[in-house]
């Protein structure tokens, strides 16, 4: 059976650091994010992202994000990987859930990111509910 989860989240830290020199067109970084989720996830999570950033400060990226709590009534934790862009202030994702524990350990599934004045993510689980 599938469900649809909607979330919103808050950054509550974001840590940032070159792991390459290079001017604004060869600019890469890898950020550790904490973030806090309302909504059908309740819980925390840590992300870890790798981005490229272009002269225009648009940025391509990927990460994997720890979430941990209760997601849709079920409490344990995933592992989701994110591939997205961010672009004019907008960051923007699919996802795919790689691994679950606890009462999440059989759902699979994917969904989307939005990082805007709103903060939001999106989840079609699929698993055991």
């Amino acid at each position: 059976m599938s469900r649809h989860t909607e979330a919103r989240f808050e950054i509550a830290s974001w840590d940032e650091t070159p792991f390459e020199d290079g001017d604004d067109s060869t600019k890469l970084t890898e950020a550790l994010v904490s973030k806090r989720y309302e909504g059908d996830i309740v819980g925390t999570s840590t992300t870890k992202w790798l981005m490229s950033y272009a002269p225009d400060k648009s940025a391509l990226f990927v990460g994997v994000e720890y979430i941990t709590g209760t997601i849709g009534g079920k409490k344990g934790s995933i592992v989701v990987f994110h591939d997205g862009e961010y672009r004019d202030g907008v960051a923007t994702a699919d996802l795919q859930v790689a691994s679950g524990t606890n009462e999440l350990a059989n759902v699979a599934g994917s969904g989307k990111f939005l990082a805007d004045p709103a903060g939001t993510m999106t989840l079609d689980l699929d698993g055991a509910w």
